[in-house]
């Protein structure tokens, strides 16, 4: 009898349980579909206040992460919320005292006007919830490092030479981070308020209207069948989905469940198929005309209009898609592999017929940014167009739950940006505040003497670093602060740096040990993570080369005459495909040590912007290719087994 009882109490008690799990869904889509639609009336009527916005996009971001991310995924900690529900609540106080308490707020004056015990508490607990909620959602890499700046700004007078500065109390530091515009609600947070969410959403239309079909069946009509075509397949389709996912990881889920395996069928190991994957979705966050959050933040910090952003990014963009793409060429000659028969291709009339209308929203939005709208107006429009125009076929037609979905959908895939624009806000406030970044440019400076070169590898190797631990926003964010300063001072022109800084944050992603796009494809194609994230840096060569060169020459940032940014292009196609072939060993046919280093020395000297540089690049490379053409004989290819 007793154990009857227990058995139905166990069973009283997972009927509990589940009905608190649909309750609780039911709240995640109700907050979700809110979020998205107070962002988009305040994106075509006008957002308030910047403080007001920007603490209720953070209200919005953080009661779904403490929803959405539990503190452990162990039994009871999903059967008993509280540890959920106790931050969520305590968080709506402390972001809610600042929307009660608004007119004292915005008129009382910053770091003179003492604060008070519910300032002070309120501050403190919103600093460490936002911490808290930052590592749930994006992992420990940025809390740590805002723990360490809060530490830092204590720590100031007893630590020694460069590092060191007169110290601050919780006070002050509280009043910097939670009370004013420099700190957890500055120019990061305000961008993803403003800017980032609506591309978001206008991505995540097009998703759900299956536009990423599109962009599949679209790359395997046009590549598919030639050699190589499945990685030439992840290269275009992964480059047109980039342009509205701006996530590395996001994209490696979405296409690379089809594309590695199609690759492996081929013929390719899996540690390439993956790499180029990888490489081919990091790519999608320089992609142009909906780069990552990062590009949107450097428009803030630059006071560039973001079309403007898009404009520099699209030659380096090109150049970096286009070396992968012949990487992909080059290594499919060296194993003797083919491409996917034609019968089992898509026709490309029938992907137009059937999807094809689903390219116009993108032709709205860069349209309505060069023709000088907002990027918020841009992305209205567009997202309403997806919505019409999805209803012009059954296939992509969207129905009402659907949109509803994309709501929910579209506030989920703002968190970890936010989460992570907002945290990096307490590194901003505490660098602002201890002067740190000015003695860090003096640092560089020091290191560098007058040469360039050492402060441009300091800052990839920086770049590299920050960016394998947090998102490439945040990395981004901190470089701003730090390094970017000493590069102007150098010389570099302020877009140029900004632009080489956000190249090496993005880059990390496929640069090991901690590699999340590789970690991401290893896991679909079941391949070691070392062997993949090596071929991913060969395959992403380009996008290690490139910054180095528009630093030098800004005609690859579209910056100069016509005659120069044209020659400078062309030869700097040449140069990635040169460099291509240098790293995957084959041209015309297999090349032997001595001729990929004169290939990789042609690649240079032709990316290079440079009249002589480039005369001389095509000289080499002509020699190669004479030589490969006419007076070699035909190698067998190379196993599948391994690489060249």
């Amino acid at each position: 009898m007793d154990a009857e009882h227990f058995q139905v109490k166990d069973k009283e008690t997972d009927f509990q349980t589940e009905d608190l799990s649909k309750l609780i869904a039911r709240l995640i889509a109700v907050i979700g579909i809110a979020m998205s639609v107070y962002h988009l009336y305040t994106g075509y009527f006008g957002a308030p206040e910047a403080l007001l916005h920007r603490a209720t996009h953070l209200f919005f971001t953080m009661t779904l992460i403490f929803f959405l991310f539990p503190l452990s995924k162990k039994g009871w900690a999903k059967k008993y919320r509280w540890t959920d529900v106790v931050p969520m609540l305590l968080t709506w106080v402390s972001i809610g005292y600042l929307f009660y308490n608004y007119e004292y707020v915005i008129t009382r004056y910053a770091l003179v006007h003492p604060l008070n015990v519910a300032d002070m508490t309120f501050g403190i607990l919103l600093i460490v919830l936002l911490i808290e909620a930052s590592r749930r959602v994006i992992g420990p890499a940025l809390p740590i490092t805002a723990g360490v700046f809060l530490f830092y700004a204590y720590a100031g007078p007893h630590l020694p030479g460069l590092l060191h500065h007169q110290g601050f109390n919780t006070e002050v530091i509280v009043d910097q981070l939670y009370l004013t515009t420099e700190g957890i609600f500055g120019i990061p947070l305000g961008v993803s308020a403003t800017y980032v969410i609506l591309f978001i959403i206008f991505g995540t239309f097009l998703e759900k209207s299956g536009t990423g079909q599109l962009f599949m069946d679209f790359a395997s009509a046009i590549t598919g069948w030639t050699r190589g075509g499945p990685g030439k397949i992840s290269c275009i389709s992964s480059a047109l989905f980039g342009t509205i996912s701006g996530s590395a990881v996001a994209n490696v889920m979405v296409d690379g469940w089809l594309t590695i395996p199609l690759m492996k069928r081929t013929g390719f190991i899996p540690p390439f198929a993956c790499a180029v994957e990888a490489t081919a979705s990091t790519g999608g966050q320089i992609m142009p005309p909906v780069m990552g959050a990062a590009a949107f933040v450097m428009s803030e910090f630059t006071g560039i209009p973001y079309i403007t952003i898009c404009l520099y990014a699209m030659i380096p963009a090109l150049l970096y898609y286009l070396a992968l793409f012949m990487s992909v060429h080059f290594m499919a000659g060296s194993m003797g592999l083919k491409g996917i028969p034609k019968d089992e291709l898509p026709r490309l009339k029938k992907v137009f017929a059937v999807r094809g209308h689903m390219f116009i929203p993108l032709g709205i939005i860069v349209y309505m940014m060069t023709a000088g709208y907002t990027p918020m107006y841009a992305c209205i429009y567009s997202t309403v167009a997806v919505v019409v125009l999805s209803f012009l076929r059954k296939e992509t037609r969207m129905s009402f739950w659907t949109i509803i979905s994309a709501l929910e959908d579209s506030a989920k895939n703002t968190l970890g940006v936010a989460a992570a624009c907002a945290c990096a806000g307490i590194v901003i406030g505490v660098i602002n505040l201890t002067g740190v970044g000015l003695k860090f440019t003096s640092f560089v400076l020091f290191v560098a003497g007058d040469s360039l070169i050492p402060a441009l590898v300091l800052t990839m190797i920086a770049g590299i670093i920050l960016g394998m631990g947090m998102p490439t926003t945040p990395a981004y964010i901190v470089q701003a602060a730090l390094l970017i300063p000493a590069l102007i001072k150098l010389g570099v022109m302020a877009v140029a740096a900004h632009m080489f800084v956000f190249y090496f944050s993005t880059i990390s992603a496929i640069t090991p040990p901690v590699a999340m796009a590789v970690y991401a494809a290893a896991g679909i194609g079941n391949a070691k993570l070392w062997p993949t994230g090596l071929w991913a840096m060969r395959c992403a060569a380009t996008g290690f080369v490139v910054p180095f060169m528009f630093v030098y020459g800004p005609s690859l940032l579209f910056i100069g005459s016509t005659f120069d940014i044209i020659t400078s292009f062309i030869s700097a196609s040449f140069g990635v495909i040169a460099l291509a072939a240098g790293m995957m060993g084959w041209f015309v046919k297999r090349v032997s040590l001595w001729e990929r280093a004169i290939l990789v020395v042609a690649a240079l000297l032709l990316i290079k912007p440079g009249l002589y540089s480039d005369a001389v690049g095509y000289v080499l490379l002509l020699f190669i290719y004479l030589r490969q053409k006419y007076f070699m004989k035909d190698l067998p290819t190379m196993s599948s087994s391994g690489p060249a």
